[in-house]
């Protein structure tokens, strides 16, 4: 069963093949995650909770950034852009 935890790693997965400065979309991770073996997701919107749980965790621990349109965003809230953190 794909949990926050595996969302985490996923998003961290998916971050590592950009380049240093490149990003990813929340649809990216929930894609794959959907996409797993045993997936309890039906589709890939099904996992966007998951995946907005990771982020939120993921931005408190500093281990990622958000942004919209190249803007800093301090936290998730409405379409966003995941990079890696500082």
């Amino acid at each position: 069963m794909a949990s926050v935890d595996d969302a985490c790693a996923m998003t961290a997965a998916l971050l590592a093949q950009r380049t240093p400065d490149g990003s990813i979309c929340p649809s990216e991770v929930a894609r794959g995650l959907a996409a797993a073996d045993a997936s309890p997701f039906l589709d890939w919107r099904d996992a966007m909770p998951t995946v907005h749980a990771a982020v939120d965790r993921l931005v408190s621990a500093g281990s990622v950034r958000l942004s919209w349109k190249g803007k800093p965003l301090p936290a998730r809230s409405g379409p966003y852009r995941i990079r890696r953190g500082e």
